[in-house]
C-alpha cells in the first residue's frame, strides 16, 4: 500500500501544483516628492525572482500562487522598497519611491548593475530620463532632446546643428515621433537648430530603433515616444531659465492635492528683439532692415484621478515659428509662419487587477504658409496636414510570465499639399480649388511578451493595417501635350484606392548567463504617408502626402 500511495502522490503532484490558488498584487508606482507616475520601474517577488515593469502610466500586475512574499520595487536614482505581503487575496497598492540622498562627503559605491537590456527581448530600445539629458552640454542654453538622440549608436544627424535624424539608414519621415501619443510632423524650430520639445515639460522618452512591438505602426525606421510631465501633485513649483536667444518658464502644482495636478511650460526667443536695434543702427546691415524672426511654444497638461480605477489626462502643445521681412517704403512684406498644434485626451480604467485600459482621442495639426504682400496685392502659399485619431489599448497580465497587449486605432487624415490664393484689392484671382487629400488609416494589433523557459523569452505580435484614400477628390489625367484629357470626380467618402496587409513582429532572447544573451528580431511595417522634401534636411517647406492610386505605400 505504501508503494501505491507514493505512485499516486507522484501522479497527482502536478495537478495539485496547477490547481494551487493564485492571487494578484497590482498597483501604481509613483515618485514620493511629486506624485508623478514612474515608467519602467522594476517590481518583482523576491522569493520567486519573478516580476514585471510598470507601464506608461506606472501600473504593474503580478499573479503568483498564494503565500507570504517580499515585494521589491526598484528604480534608478530612487531608494528601493521592500514590502512584506500576504498574498491570500488580491492586493492593490500605491507605492511612493523616494529619491536617493547623499549626506556624507564621499561615498564609494560598489554594485553589480542589473542589465535590463540583457534580460529583455527589446533590440535597440533606449529609455532616457529628462534628468539624464539635462546633465549633457546645452547648445546656447537650450537642452535639446533630439540632439541627445543624435549621439546614440545607430542614429545619424540630418546635418550640422540640425535637429532632424536618420535611424539605421531610414529617412526623416520614417521616424514616428509621438508627444503624449500625438504625432508631431515638424520637430524643429529655427530651421532645424532647436527641437520643438521644451525639456522642462518632458518626463522621459523612449527610442525604439529595431524590433518595434505591434502596438506601434505607420513608420518603417523607428519610434520616439515622448511623455510629458503630469505636474507636481504635492506642492506648487516654478522654474525657468534665461538663455542667449530664448527664455522659458514652467509652473506646476496640485489642483487638488494627490488627486489632480497641472503643468504649464512656455518658451520664446528674443532674436527679433535683439537683432532689430543692431540692424537699424548699422549701415552695413541696411539690406536686412525690416527682418525679424522668433519662435514660441506652449506645453500644458492636466490630470484628474476620479477613483483608484479611473483617471483622465488632457495635454496639449502649440508652437509657431515666424519669419518676417518688410519694407515700408515700397509696401513690400513677407511672412512665413509654420508650426504644430496637438492635443490628447486620455482615460485610464482598471477593469480588474489584471486588465488595464487606455482610451485616447488625439488631434494633430501642422501648418506652413508663405505670405507676400506688395501694396494691395496679396498672395498666400500654404500646406499642411491634420489628423483626428481615436485609439484604445489594453494591457492584460494573466500571470507573471505573460504581458499581453491588444488594441485598435483609427486616424482620419486631411492632407493639404501646396495650394495658393491671391487677390488684389477686392479682386480675387482664380487659382483653382484648394487641393485636399482625405484618407482613413486603421489598425488592429495583438502582442504578447512571455517567458517560454527560464532562458528563452519571446515577444510575438501581429498588426493588421488598412489605408483608404477617399473623396471628395478630382483626378485629372493629362495628355502628351499637357492638356486635360479626362476628369474623374469622387464624392465624399467614396473609395479611390485602398491598401492593407498584415505586419508580423517577432523577437527572441536566449539568456546565456546573467551578463549576456543572444537576440534576434523580425519586423514588417507598412508606411502609408510620405514626406516630399526639396532638401536632405527637414524644412518647413516639406510636404506630407498620403498613399493613393498613383503613390504606393512604403514597405519594409
Amino acid at each position: 500500500m505504501d508503494k501505491v500511495s507514493l505512485i499516486t502522490f507522484i501522479f497527482l503532484l502536478p495537478i495539485i501544483g496547477f490547481c494551487q490558488e493564485k492571487f494578484t498584487v497590482s498597483g501604481f508606482i509613483k515618485e514620493a516628492e511629486s506624485g508623478e507616475d514612474l515608467i519602467g520601474a522594476n517590481v518583482y517577488i523576491k522569493e520567486l525572482l519573478q516580476g514585471t515593469t510598470t507601464n506608461q502610466y506606472g501600473f504593474f500586475s503580478i499573479t503568483v500562487a498564494s503565500g507570504q512574499y517580499h515585494l521589491v520595487v526598484s528604480y534608478l536614482g530612487y531608494e528601493d522598497i521592500v514590502q512584506e505581503i500576504d498574498l491570500s487575496k488580491n492586493i492593490r497598492l500605491s507605492l511612493p519611491l523616494k529619491t536617493k540622498s547623499i549626506t556624507t562627503s564621499e561615498v564609494v559605491v560598489e554594485a553589480e548593475r542589473q542589465d535590463k537590456n540583457v534580460a529583455g527581448t527589446q533590440m535597440g530600445t533606449i529609455k532616457l530620463e529628462i534628468d539624464q539629458i539635462k546633465t549633457l552640454p546645452a547648445f546656447l542654453g537650450e537642452v535639446d532632446i533630439l540632439k541627445t538622440i543624435q549621439m546614440l549608436p545607430g542614429v545619424q544627424s540630418a546635418g550640422e546643428g540640425n535637429s532632424g535624424f536618420y535611424v539605421r539608414g531610414g529617412g526623416p519621415d520614417q521616424n514616428l515621433i509621438l508627444l503624449d501619443e500625438a504625432v508631431v510632423y515638424n520637430v524643429s524650430h529655427l530651421f532645424g537648430f532647436f527641437s520643438v520639445f521644451n525639456a522642462d515639460a518632458i518626463k522621459n522618452m523612449e527610442l525604439i530603433k529595431g524590433g518595434m512591438p505591434a502596438n506601434y505602426g505607420g513608420r518603417l525606421a523607428s519610434v520616439l515616444d515622448i511623455s510629458m510631465k503630469e505636474g507636481n501633485a504635492k506642492k506648487f513649483e516654478a522654474d525657468g531659465g534665461l538663455g542667449l536667444i530664448s527664455s522659458r518658464l514652467t509652473l506646476q502644482g496640485p489642483i487638488k492635492k494627490d488627486v489632480s495636478s497641472f503643468v504649464v511650460s512656455g518658451r520664446r526667443t528674443y532674436l527679433d528683439i535683439i537683432l532689430t536695434p543692431m540692424i537699424n543702427s548699422s549701415p552695413k546691415l541696411s539690406a536686412f532692415k525690416g527682418t525679424g524672426y522668433h519662435f514660441y511654444d506652449l506645453t500644458t497638461k492636466v490630470n484628474y484621478r476620479f477613483s483608484e480605477k479611473d483617471r483622465v489626462f488632457l495635454s496639449g502643445y502649440f508652437g509657431r515659428d515666424v519669419f518676417k521681412y518688410s519694407q515700408s517704403e515700397s509696401g513690400f512684406s513677407v511672412a512665413i509662419p509654420w508650426g504644430n498644434a496637438t492635443s490628447s485626451l486620455r482615460w485610464n480604467h482598471l477593469f480588474s487587477d489584471k486588465l488595464f485600459m487606455n482610451t485616447s482621442l488625439i488631434f494633430t495639426d501642422y501648418k506652413f504658409s508663405f505670405e507676400i504682400i506688395q501694396n494691395d496685392f496679396e498672395m498666400i502659399l500654404f500646406s499642411g496636414v491634420r489628423d483626428f485619431n481615436s485609439k484604445v489599448d489594453f494591457n492584460y497580465f494573466p500571470n507573471v510570465r505573460h504581458n499581453f497587449k491588444f488594441g485598435a486605432s483609427h486616424i482620419y487624415h486631411i492632407f493639404t499639399p501646396n495650394s495658393v490664393s491671391a487677390k488684389q484689392g477686392e479682386t480675387v484671382f482664380e487659382t483653382g480649388d484648394i487641393i485636399k487629400q482625405y484618407a482613413h488609416e486603421g489598425a488592429l494589433y495583438v502582442n504578447d511578451e512571455f517567458d517560454w523557459t527560464d532562458r528563452i523569452k519571446l515577444n510575438l505580435g501581429l498588426r493588421y493595417s488598412i489605408f483608404s484614400h477617399v473623396g471628395p477628390f478630382t483626378r485629372y489625367d493629362k495628355g502628351e501635350a499637357g492638356n486635360t484629357t479626362t476628369e474623374i470626380k469622387y464624392d465624399a467618402n467614396e473609395l479611390i484606392k485602398s491598401y492593407q496587409g498584415p505586419e508580423p513582429r517577432a523577437s527572441i532572447r536566449y539568456q546565456l548567463n546573467s551578463k549576456s544573451s543572444l537576440k534576434a528580431a523580425y519586423t514588417h511595417n507598412n508606411q502609408y504617408i510620405h514626406l516630399a522634401s526639396l532638401a536632405s534636411t527637414t524644412l518647413p517647406t516639406d510636404i506630407w502626402v498620403g498613399a493613393s492610386d498613383k503613390v504606393k505605400p512604403q514597405i519594409g
